[in-house]
């Protein structure tokens, strides 16, 4: 498809809900053909060096910048690197391992777009931004769950953690390609991870979709649920697309065809009943459904990362 590696960024602060957004992506585009990096590897100190030095790991001085740096300038002319480990379960570091760059590279983690360096590496780059709410509520599930900790323990890092996610992860917002912000609707904080919206602020710094056909409701079914819109983020003006989590099968679809007439890879990815891995969410009870906004969310990035591939050809 291109001569180098393309590579997207996904940053966001801890249980933004990236590694989600990642899987779907890597599964439309075929995990054979992707490598997954996590920045949050590159940390200079494990969790009992951290908590001694007063350090959290949302602080540059606690992450090895110059490697990621280093790093993704060699995946981008497609050489291999040494990538460390971070164990997230032991708090400590495993033994590095060995990557080869496919044909895209996802790179994603806490302070991805830190630096000048970085940032020139990718081709798109997207920044999740749930509510705070949201997010607390997410990191209070998968820490409890998945990394041993107590809620008790998780509000606590939160709240000390706070600081730096104001200072150094919440800045990188504002160089994104893309800013993606699921919600729940009407402010229902027992929300229901398949019902929430998704709102994607689409700057023009790369191309994306013609969605015009949104804008005249007589032209299409997409009534209220899915919408376009003008408005500005950061003083500067954006697309944004909205897309509800009530969104029914035949409105999606209307939606996906915008998104696949123009690359044709896309296509077979372009009836969500047959590509359950695309938009699935693990329910409260454990079991895997679909959500229709984080489909479309990851088809749009894909459509994102296609063009980038064929503007390289």
């Amino acid at each position: 498809m291109t001569h180098r590696p393309i590579i997207l960024g996904i940053v966001g602060d801890s249980a933004a809900g990236k590694t989600t957004l990642t899987r779907g992506i890597a599964q439309i585009l075929g995990t054979e053909n992707v490598t997954v990096i996590c920045t949050d590897d590159y940390h200079r100190y494990d969790r009992s060096q951290r908590a001694a030095l007063g350090i959290s790991a949302l602080h540059p001085d606690c992450n090895y910048l110059d490697i990621i740096e280093q790093h993704l300038s060699l995946l981008r002319n497609e050489e291999s690197i040494l990538k460390p480990i971070y164990n997230h379960s032991t708090g400590r570091f495993d033994p590095p391992e060995y990557i080869k760059p496919n044909k895209f590279v996802i790179v994603e983690g806490l302070l991805g777009y830190s630096t000048v360096g970085m940032r020139s590496n990718y081709d798109v780059m997207v920044y999740l931004a749930p509510p705070e709410s949201l997010r607390t509520a997410w990191k209070i599930k998968r820490d409890t769950s998945k990394r041993g900790y107590t809620q008790e323990q998780v509000m606590q890092q939160l709240a000390k953690r706070e600081p730096d996610s104001e200072s150094f992860i919440r800045p990188q917002r504002q160089w994104s390609d893309l800013i993606v912000s699921f919600y729940p609707p009407n402010d229902n904080h027992n929300q229901n991870d398949l019902m929430l919206n998704v709102r994607l602020i689409l700057r023009p710094t790369i191309p994306h979709p013609n969605l015009t056909i949104i804008l005249n409701p007589e032209g299409n079914h997409l009534g209220q649920a899915i919408r376009l819109g003008l408005d500005r983020d950061m003083g500067k003006p954006v697309d944004v697309l909205e897309i509800d989590g009530h969104a029914t099968a035949e409105q999606v679809r209307e939606l996906e065809r915008i998104l696949c007439h123009e690359i044709p890879y896309l296509g077979k990815f372009c009836s969500l009943e047959g590509n359950q891995e695309i938009g699935k969410v693990i329910s409260t009870t454990g079991e895997p459904l679909q959500s229709y906004p984080l489909a479309l969310t990851q088809l749009l990035i894909t459509y994102n990362i296609l063009k980038a591939a064929k503007m390289q050809h």
